[in-house]
């Protein structure tokens, strides 16, 4: 039967990779005419290292003020404030240097400031729910550019995830205006990154690859760029665990993290490693690369029974075909000496009913290639990774 489908691409317009970030930014910014750039950066890279005063200085004039207080898993409250330091600064362009909570956060901020959102109470028409597709929620006006320091790669995307404090739980919002219109990626402002940080979130992209080749929907355009993807940041994970000073290596894993968005953003839903992974973050704190790290391999053993000769190809892209998908990727997080289970990262066995309950109310577990009836499958995954 002849497959049929629909690619449709997205606004981000430029990629500089292999760049250095200050001049990069400041070029954009000259280039697209932006006179009040708001920059949102890491206040731990602001405080202990010359990056972000060396970005401000490439910016001159144009800088209109800095936003460093970005937590991790992007709260509402933060996301609000952002946005309204960057609305009283009149900015007419948000910059982004640092990880992945800044990049989303940044993204959303966009969706604020073009409706008019200034409270935490008014942030809730901006969340898509089944409710609120989002058919209403006006494209952003004011554009952002990043620069990341880790390899999550939110910033190839029109998603953005943010948390509720209240309800604890972390909401999806998608606009495909909120995609940055420029990515650079420069690898040596990541030597300043924590190798637990850089190491995990490269899992993290590994699992967008994976979840991406295993899905029921996946497309050959997606495959091509996820099997690409990962064959680079297997080799450039490992390399950078054995040389954190290899500059190659670096641009490896981010060259593997940018490919490894290829079938999110060409319509390819993530599983369960995703869904349960938000729950993580939003009930219990955990780092989302480390939430990869510990739900990937267990959620591909539960799901070998549906998708074996998909798993196949994330072999092959290993660099081991005919062995088992899910020890390969056991193997290579243990080699880079992250953790594997729950017990691992401090999630407590009496919290599977509040996991299971959670991931199946995120947007991920309906999609996962094994059928997920109700808690009771999720908690299967979730014993398996207790270890």
């Amino acid at each position: 039967m002849t497959i049929s489908g629909r690619i449709t691409f997205t606004q981000m317009e430029d990629v500089a990779y292999g760049r250095d970030t200050a001049p990069e930014l400041a070029a954009h910014a000259e280039r697209t005419g932006a006179n009040r750039v708001f920059l949102m950066a890491s206040g731990t890279l602001g405080r202990e290292t010359d990056e972000i005063a060396k970005v401000i200085e490439a910016f001159g004039p144009r800088h209109a003020g800095t936003f460093d207080a970005m937590p991790a898993h992007s709260p509402r409250s933060a996301v609000v404030a952002a946005a309204n330091a960057a609305r009283n600064a009149d900015a007419d362009l948000i910059a982004t240097v640092g990880g992945g909570s800044i990049t989303d956060a940044a993204k959303v901020v966009q969706l604020c400031l073009a409706n008019n959102v200034s409270t935490v109470q008014d942030f809730q028409r901006l969340v898509i729910t089944p409710d609120n597709p989002g058919d209403d929620i006006l494209p952003p006006t004011v554009r952002q550019i990043s620069a990341p320091t880790t390899l999550s790669a939110g910033e190839f995307s029109s998603i953005s995830g943010v948390t509720n404090e209240v309800s604890k739980t972390k909401e999806m919002l998608r606009h495909p205006g909120i995609i940055p219109q420029m990515v650079i990626l420069d690898p040596a402002i990541t030597r300043h990154t924590p190798e637990w940080l850089w190491l995990s979130t490269g899992i993290r992209a590994v699992d967008h690859c994976v979840e991406g080749l295993c899905s029921g929907r996946a497309n050959p355009f997606g495959d091509a760029q996820a099997a690409k993807g990962l064959e680079l940041l297997a080799h450039g994970l490992r390399g950078v665990k054995a040389d954190p000073g290899d500059l190659d290596a670096r641009l490896n894993c981010q060259l593997g993290a940018w490919l490894s968005m290829g079938p999110l953003s060409s319509g390819v839903p993530m599983g369960a490693s995703h869904g349960i992974g938000y729950v993580l973050g939003a009930v219990y704190d955990v780092p989302h690369g480390y939430t990869s790290c510990v739900m990937l391999p267990y959620v591909m053993r539960w799901n070998r029974s549906a998708n074996a000769d998909r798993q196949q190809l994330v072999s092959a892209a290993l660099g081991h075909p005919g062995e088992d998908a899910a020890d390969l990727l056991d193997d290579l997080i243990r080699g880079l000496g992250l953790p594997r289970t729950l017990g691992d990262i401090n999630v407590p066995p009496d919290a599977m009913p509040t996991l299971a309950e959670g991931a199946m109310k995120t947007p991920w577990i309906p999609f996962n290639p094994r059928p997920i009836n109700g808690p009771d499958d999720v908690s299967q995954i979730l014993e398996m990774a207790m270890g």
